[in-house]
């Protein structure tokens, strides 16, 4: 990278660069790491890696971070090494400004390939050292499934219960390999050094997530004669192996040709965008927003940096249950998997361009202030109020964030059982509240059929983002035809009445018949999905405004 060089005149130019000896760190890192981090993508480099990395610069820590990708070894061959492990981090905010900084935080990258000796050796030298306080991962929550959608066992993991830890193929099983290293230790007896397990991925309760796969490892290979069973123990032994849970919220989507463009013309070189041959899509550089939000479980058996310098909330297990809950179930997650479904129905390609659609704002406002607001625990740590509001008014109305409702429908069946199946729940569970008074959760449900039919309000087709239930979904509704005002509208049962997808069984909680009307209406011909919000926001009464 370029500004490895450090010239004055990139400062002359608004970069912010490294102004620690990074010879020094790397050297004290890699002799006695700390941290090493799981998931090599751009959330890792445009948050938790930039956070440390303003640690180094004030002087608040002493050691960087090492990252491993056990996926996509692509992104380590193509985005890190060929740029000493470098990135440019660019904030864009909403008022227009942009800053730039180089982090330098990250020391060392690895591929978690156990093909490869080297790499597998370096990593498995890194889990016995004594010094290493947390192990981290940002690999998707899919990253932690061992089983296919029919809840069988992937193929290469029941491939590595028969054949041990000593060359798994899943990053799960690398992880419990890794783990098996750091119990044995180098003594003749286990060591058993205690350590911390951080999931930071944007999933329900994550640290038990990564727990569960590892101990389902550990009993095959356990089960299997691999391993003795001391290691169980070891890893369900709070005192020893912590699996923290965590709430992660900072938006990094693909790096944009714009932000490429804009770095080219301040002499920035290093601007290659990269697209991997599994799909990653990653650069030199991170485009991110400045709204950043990481609270993590305080549980570290072996102690951990003190990442409060760089902003971090520490706290208990119940009260990151309330901030996780309070943003998946009402003020973000919700929204934005409104504007998604909308936002392609109606032929958005960009989330803020949707946030200057009245009819829009409106929707996701009666969805966050109405419909959610009334169920959320307020975490203490932050303010639910506080959160939406730059949520709506400064988060996704953002021009220079270049997200996109179609990478936000990716997957849409396995989020909404927590975006809008809890909120539904908590309704129904509270006494007070009604679920037949909830309008716009179930229109937006129904905008999600509408959705499945693979056609825009003009009645153009587009393609649906990837589900891994999409082929079984997009089949209930193959026969439906825009204006078919006598369409049979129980073809939806199978879907409204699956509690794996909505977490309840919508027709047992008096939504389904109310869903199947409004996707009537949404279906009723071309300009009906517009009509449809328009006729729900005009005459359902509310204010989606702060109460």
């Amino acid at each position: 990278m370029k500004l490895i060089n450090y010239d004055n005149s990139w400062i002359q130019k608004g970069y912010e660069l490294p102004s620690y000896d990074r010879d020094s760190i790397r050297k004290e890192t890699m002799d006695n790491p700390t941290w090493i981090h799981f998931g090599a993508g751009n959330i890792f480099r445009g948050f938790p890696a930039a956070g440390l990395n303003s640690m180094l610069n004030e002087g608040s820590y002493d050691r960087g971070v090492i990252v491993s990708e056990g996926f996509d070894y692509e992104i380590i061959e193509k985005a890190y090494r060929p740029y000493d492990d470098l990135s440019l981090l660019v904030v864009l905010k909403s008022d227009g400004n942009i800053e730039k900084k180089v982090i330098g935080s990250v020391v060392e990258s690895i591929a978690a390939d156990t093909t490869l000796k080297n790499e597998w050796e370096r990593l498995k030298e890194i889990f016995r050292k004594p010094s290493l306080q947390m192990v981290s991962f940002t690999i998707t929550e899919k990253g932690y499934s061992l089983v296919d959608s029919a809840g069988v066992y992937l193929g290469i993991v029941l491939d590595d219960f028969k054949a041990g830890y000593n060359r798994p193929t899943h990053l799960m099983g690398k992880i419990t390999a890794l783990l098996h290293e750091r119990y044995l230790g180098s003594n003749s007896q286990p060591s058993k050094l205690p350590i911390s397990m951080v999931s930071m991925d944007n999933c329900s309760h994550n640290g038990d997530k990564l727990f569960e796969a590892v101990e389902v490892y550990a009993k095959n290979w356990v089960n299997n004669g691999f391993i003795d069973e001391g290691f169980l123990g070891y890893i369900r032994d709070t005192n020893k192996v912590a699996f923290p849970w965590s709430m992660i919220d900072k938006i990094t989507p693909r790096p944009d040709d714009k932000i490429k463009f804009l770095l080219e013309e301040d002499g920035f070189e290093d601007t290659e965008l990269i697209i991997t041959s599994k799909n990653t899509y990653t650069a030199p550089f991170v485009n991110a927003e400045e709204t950043e939000y990481l609270i993590i479980e305080d549980a570290f058996p072996n102690g951990r940096p003190p990442f409060e310098k760089a902003g971090f909330l520490f706290t208990d297990r119940e009260t990151v249950d309330k901030v996780e809950k309070m943003k998946v179930c009402t003020c973000l997650n919700p929204l934005h998997t409104a504007l998604a479904i909308f936002g392609c129905l109606l032929s958005y390609t960009t989330i803020w361009e949707e946030m200057r659609d009245p009819d829009l704002v409106r929707l996701v406002n009666r969805i966050g202030y109405d419909e959610g607001m009334p169920v959320v625990v307020n975490p203490g740590v932050i303010d639910p109020i506080d959160f939406i509001k730059a949520v709506l008014e400064i988060r996704l109305p953002n021009p220079f964030m270049p997200d996109a409702p179609q990478r936000i429908a990716t997957d849409t069946s396995q989020k909404i059982p927590i975006r809008y199946g809890e909120t539904i729940k908590s309704y129904r569970d509270s006494g007070t509240l009604k679920v037949s008074d909830l309008t716009f959760i179930p229109l937006t449900i129904a905008g999600w059929c509408r959705y499945l039919m693979g056609i825009d309000d003009e009645g153009n087709p587009f393609t649906p983002s990837p589900d891994p239930l999409l082929d079984e979904l997009m089949d209930y509704v193959k026969d439906v035809r825009l204006g078919d005002t006598n369409a049979d509208t129980s073809i939806l049962r199978p879907i409204l009445s699956n509690d794996k997808i909505f977490a309840v069984n919508l027709y047992d909680v008096g939504l389904g018949e109310k869903i199947e009307g409004m996707f009537r209406e949404l279906t009723a011909g071309k300009g009906a999905v517009r009509d449809t919000l328009r006729k729900y926001l005009d005459s359902v009464p509310g204010t989606g405004t702060v109460k």
